[in-house]
């Protein structure tokens, strides 16, 4: 069956983004009342397949980064229909797979999915592609425990490989001092620790070493940490709570996740650029993507100089099915992400005491909308 009404859809983000939230400051509502965008948001939120009410249930697994944006998503989406959503922070390679086996209707994953998890997808997206939509732009800090008088400790990319890769092991190394002059640097263990868990930001980190530094990082772009006998944690709130307990240590994860821990400003061309979310867009805006519609995986040169930007950049995907089996699933889904696409949903999620996260572009807004449109059901 049909959903052409699905593409209706799109009023809800739009109108979403004209709602004011606390949590957001004032909406820009392009001169309607607060009553007319508060009765565009009821009316939006009643556009489905059949002109029934959006109501049920969806679930979501996977990235752990994606959650403090998906708790912020998911409230935003709950306060404009009846629709039930949960998002279980399992880590990016289960979340793939409770997606692939029918476990939970879209997914969180740092990572796009490989050649053979595509195939898998098209036979449990009933014969349709997956969706990959880049919906969360966050760096991933690199995160220490040390008492320092100093706003970031400045590495090199070469440096923090040579950290994680444990020819580096005290923090007063000479390679260390001469990036932080006038800086008092502990002679102190350093202790690198890893993700537990086979993790899409472990991915993407490892990607960054392996493109700046491969003949110090010899082990390639893993999900799995590829060295034993580390100090590791998991998912990132594991990974967090060890560096956090530790003094010395060093670890890396989504930046919403820093609290209170000292972070590395990492070498650009003659800089050194501590993590923002404007510093990681800079990367992602520049890069190029495929020409698929629903495939919209971005390609990253890790290794490039690009003034003012942060090139330890991860890009986390949510997943979603073209086509699903049942009416008020496809509905609910593309209701859903039609809301974490949207200006409201992505502007949600970058408030500092959220995620922090690096809004989606215009353009690739489009894009992901016209994606998001082709959900059907059989």
């Amino acid at each position: 069956m049909s959903i052409a009404p699905i593409r209706r859809l799109g009023a809800l983000a739009a109108a979403a983004g004209l709602a004011s939230i606390a949590a957001c400051g004032p909406a820009n509502n392009g001169g309607q009342t607060t009553a007319d965008a508060a009765t565009d948001t009821a009316d939006a939120a009643t556009d489905t397949a059949d002109g029934a009410e959006l109501s049920g249930q969806i679930a979501g697994s996977g990235a752990s980064s994606q959650e403090n944006a998906a708790l912020a998503w998911i409230a935003g989406f709950t306060e404009r229909t009846d629709v039930t959503v949960t998002y279980d922070p399992t880590g990016s390679g289960t979340g793939r797979e409770q997606f692939l086996n029918g476990t939970v209707e879209f997914a969180g994953s740092d990572s796009p999915l490989d050649e053979d998890e595509r195939a898998a997808a098209t036979e449990r997206c009933f014969g349709s592609e997956a969706l990959e939509l880049p919906l969360y732009i966050s760096p991933i800090a690199v995160v220490y425990n040390l008492d320092l008088d100093t706003e970031h400790l400045n590495l090199e990319g070469e440096t923090i490989a040579k950290i994680f890769a444990g020819e580096i092991t005290n923090w007063s190394d000479p390679e260390i001092a001469e990036a932080n002059p006038g800086v008092e640097l502990p002679d102190l263990e350093i202790i690198p620790v890893n993700r537990s868990d086979k993790s899409g930001t472990t991915g993407n980190f490892t990607e960054y070493l392996d493109a700046v530094a491969p003949e110090v990082w010899t082990h390639g772009s893993v999900e799995e940490w590829p060295i034993s006998g580390t100090q590791s944690g998991g998912q990132t709130s594991g990974m967090i709570d060890v560096v956090t307990s530790a003094e010395g240590a060093i670890g890396y994860a989504d930046a919403s996740r820093v609290g209170d821990l000292g972070t590395v400003a990492v070498g650009v061309g003659d800089d050194f650029v501590p993590y923002s979310a404007e510093a990681a867009a800079k990367v992602v805006d520049s890069s190029p993507g495929t020409e698929d519609a629903t495939d919209l995986r971005l390609t990253i040169d890790l290794a490039r100089d690009v003034e003012g930007s942060y090139p330890i950049v991860l890009i986390s995907y949510l997943l979603a099915c073209g086509v699903y089996d049942d009416d008020a699933a496809a509905a609910n889904v593309a209701a859903y992400l039609e809301y974490v696409a949207s200006e409201e949903g992505q502007e949600r999620a970058a408030q500092p005491d959220v995620a922090g996260s690096a809004p989606i572009s215009a353009e690739l807004r489009e894009r992901v909308t016209a994606a998001i449109e082709t959900i059907d059901a059989e």
